[in-house]
Parts: C-alpha cells; structure tokens; sequence
C-alpha cells in the first residue's frame, strides 16, 4: 500500500518506518525542513535503539522517503495518517490546532478516495471534527478512522512491530477492512470498535498505567514505614494474574510525553461533561510529589543541602531514550539550585535535551557515570541506564567525597548494598536503608 505519514515525530517517524519495513511504501512528512534534512542524510532526530538501521535499510530498498511537501505525498497516498502532536494547553487539554492544520492540508490536496487515520493521541469525537473539517474543504471522498498507538519510549521499533493488540475505530466496514489487512502482519489480535471507543480506549490505556506507577510507590512510601520490601510485595502482587508484573517497579515517578499529557487530558475530558474523576487527579498528585522524596531523603542524609555538591545519574525520564519532558530530574535539580547545591549531572544520550531546558553555572556536565560521581557529597540515581549497575558501590566509595546515593530506581541489589559502605536510601526497601544521619551530618556539615 502507499501510505504518506504527517509528523515525523515520535509517532510517526517510527510508525512510518515500520510500515515501510512491511513492504508498503511511506513518505514521512514534516514541516521541519531541518528534521527532513537531516533525515535524508542519514541521521535520526530521535534516540530510538533499532530505529536508525531500520531507516537506512527502508531508503536504500526505496520504500521510505522523507519530505515537506504534503501535497504531493497526500496525492500520491491510499492511506493518510495523521501524526502530529497534540501538546497540554495551560488547562490540561490538548491542544487540536496541529491536528486541524493537518487535516485541512489534507483536504486541500484531496485528488480522490482516501482513508485518513489518526495516529495522534486526541480527544474523544475529535475524528468526527476531522472529518467536519475535511469535509467542509474538498468535495472528494474520504473515510476517517482513528488507530492509537501504544508504543513505549526507548522500545518503541519492537512495540511497533510485536504490537499486544491493534485498535482500529471505524464507522465504515470498508476503512475497517482497509486497516486490518494492512495491520495483519504485525498481529492477529485486532479490535475493531466504533471510533470514540478507540479514541478512548488510548486515554484509558494510559490513565491506568499511570495509576499503577503512584499506586505501587504509594505503597513503597507505606513500606519504608512499616519496615516491608516493595520489590517483594510488587512481585507477590504481580503473580495474580488480574494485576500483573508490568508498571509496579517502585521509582520516583513517570515522566516523559505521555503519561503527564494523557493524564491531564483526560482529567480536562471528564471535567468537560460534568465529572470530577478525583481517581486521576490522585494518581497526579502522588507523582508528583513522589519525585521530591529524593530531595527530602537528601536533606535527612545532608541536613542543610547549601554548598553540598550532589551527583545526579539520569536525565531522561526513562532509560533508552534522550526525552527529557517532564522528566523527574528536571523538578529535582530545579529543587537542588534553590537550596544552593552544586551538581554535577550524567546521562548517556540526554544532555543536549535536557540542557535546553536547566542549564546553570552551578551544573557541571559531566562525561561519564564516574566523572559526575567524583568529589560528591551524595550521589542520585534518577533513571535505571544499564551503565549505572555496572558501577561498583566500592569503586564509587573511592570517588566520592562521602558515600551516599539516593537511589531512586532500586538499581543495586540486597548483597551489593551489604557489601558496601554506603549510606543508602532505597525506594521502599527500608532494611535495605544504611543511614547513621549524625554521623553523615557530622561528616558533611562538620
């Protein structure tokens, strides 16, 4: 089939790729004319593992291409897929006026049947707007489905092609049939549903991961209380199979494009028909705060956290990834320059990004996990990198300044913490804890 994909961002860059890497033939579309550039060259504006081999092989066999002229590509297309962004406006909603821009290119360049399907995470009865918009500009026919993606930063290529399921809305069994044979070879398992169900069932998706990540450091919080390990009661739970392992790993919190976007929005969605859905706004606020707890666990390590130096291991929001949006490491170094720290900051792939966000005189960029250890008072581990494990808390103790790590993704295990010299702060592992404040106050605030 010849698709054409608009937005050449997360989305849809890798959508685009994979279905090129199907045997279709796809043209990416941005208006970014230095993305489509730099894409024609060879590079990748995205840290994606497998993504930038799967786009060179694509091109090479001629079945991807890149472009800023929607124009011709939509002239050329059976199916136009509409990925664009739909960022929070102040309110919390998202923000349709990518969606319309897009959708109104499309109808203007309209030579005859098309099958438009959104990509973009959009309000439920959006795809009826789009439709209205489309509509109201060309008299040529068209059919409108919405298919959400589920992909994972940092995983997205497998997600993509080793889907768990596909969502197709549609009102038109044919632009059902359409989707399905060209989603057949990724998954047998498709759901075909009427289009504000699909829309719906992403937002749904979404909002209850996210309950399961404050839910699951909710009860991390609860066991540094009453002396129980997080890691084990998450692993009895995750044996019943009505709850399931997957998102109930203890941490400091979700972060990255998705979970803060979607969880807002559909917070604004309910609000807009009369319905306070107190549930989500719960799951926000405990994450939120739960990224502080780093703070208040170095403050109880440090005392006074004026003039301390702290090393910070992770930017992104998530390993395998360089997004840093509303990534918990922004609110905590943010937190740490208010109090008058020094740091020193390490990520493998996300400095440039994160720098166009916090860049200070008081941050040193270091070039690697020991560098941004070295001379510190404390040291946070902020996102789970392979690379970070590999360092000893031994070696670590020979680099820092005094030994103490927050570490907020429960990285090190049980024996390599008893062999150490560390005081460590753990997420809901409190035997785990080996913390002696006088002494580390005494120490670092002599």
């Amino acid at each position: 089939m010849k698709l054409c994909v608009i937005g050449a961002g997360y989305v849809g860059l890798v959508s685009g790729v994979c279905f090129a890497a199907l045997g279709n033939t796809v043209v990416c579309i941005d208006q970014n004319e230095d993305k489509i550039r730099l894409l024609r060259t060879g590079g990748v504006p995205i840290y994606e593992p497998g993504l930038k081999a799967l786009i060179k092989d694509n091109v090479e066999q001629g079945r991807l291409s890149f472009t800023t002229d929607t124009s011709a590509a939509v002239k050329d297309a059976e199916i136009v897929i509409l990925a664009v962004g739909t960022p929070s406006l102040p309110n919390g909603e998202a923000n349709l006026s990518y969606i319309e821009g897009a959708a109104c290119e499309v109808a203007d360049a309209m030579n005859g049947y098309k099958v438009i399907v959104t990509k973009s995470t959009v309000p439920v009865g959006t795809n009826e707007r789009i439709q209205n918009w489309i509509a109201s500009r060309t008299s040529y026919p068209f059919g409108i489905a919405s298919v959400p993606e589920f992909l994972r930063e940092g995983s997205a290529v497998i997600d993509t092609l080793q889907p768990d399921r596909i969502v197709i809305g549609a009102s038109d069994p044919h632009v059902a049939a359409v989707l399905t044979v060209l989603h057949e070879p990724l998954t047998t398992n498709i759901l075909t549903t009427d289009i504000r169900s699909a829309e719906m069932i992403k937002y749904a998706s979404n909002a209850f991961l996210a309950t399961k990540i404050s839910f699951i450091n909710e009860i991390a919080n609860i066991c540094e209380k009453v002396g129980a390990d997080v890691t084990r009661v998450a692993h009895g739970m995750g044996l019943d199979q009505r709850i399931g392992s997957s998102f109930l790993s203890a941490g400091i919190g979700y972060g990255g494009s998705c979970f803060p976007k979607d969880t807002h929005a559909l917070i604004q969605i309910a609000g807009n028909v009369d319905y306070e859905f107190k549930l989500l706004k719960s799951v926000v606020e405990v994450n939120q705060g739960q990224r502080f707890n780093v703070i208040r666990k170095l403050e109880e390590a440090l005392g006074d956290l004026e003039g301390a130096t702290v090393g910070i291991w992770g930017l992104a929001f998530k390993p395998n990834t360089d997004d840093v949006r509303d990534a918990p490491a922004l609110d905590i170094m943010q937190s740490l320059l208010e109090a008058g720290a020094q740091i020193r900051a390490y990520d493998p792939i996300a400095i440039a990004n994160f720098r166009k966000l916090l860049d200070s005189s008081e941050v040193t960029w270091a070039d690697s996990a020991r560098e941004a250890a070295e001379g510190c008072d404390a040291l946070c581990l902020l996102t789970e990198w392979e690379e970070f494990g590999e360092v000893g808390l031994g070696e670590l103790n020979e680099l820092m300044r005094h030994p103490i790590m927050i570490d907020g993704r429960n990285v090190y295990s049980e024996e390599q913490i008893r062999k150490s010299a560390f005081a460590y702060y753990s997420v809901g592992r409190p035997q785990l804890n080996k913390m002696d404040v006088d002494y580390q106050r005494s120490v670092v605030n002599p």
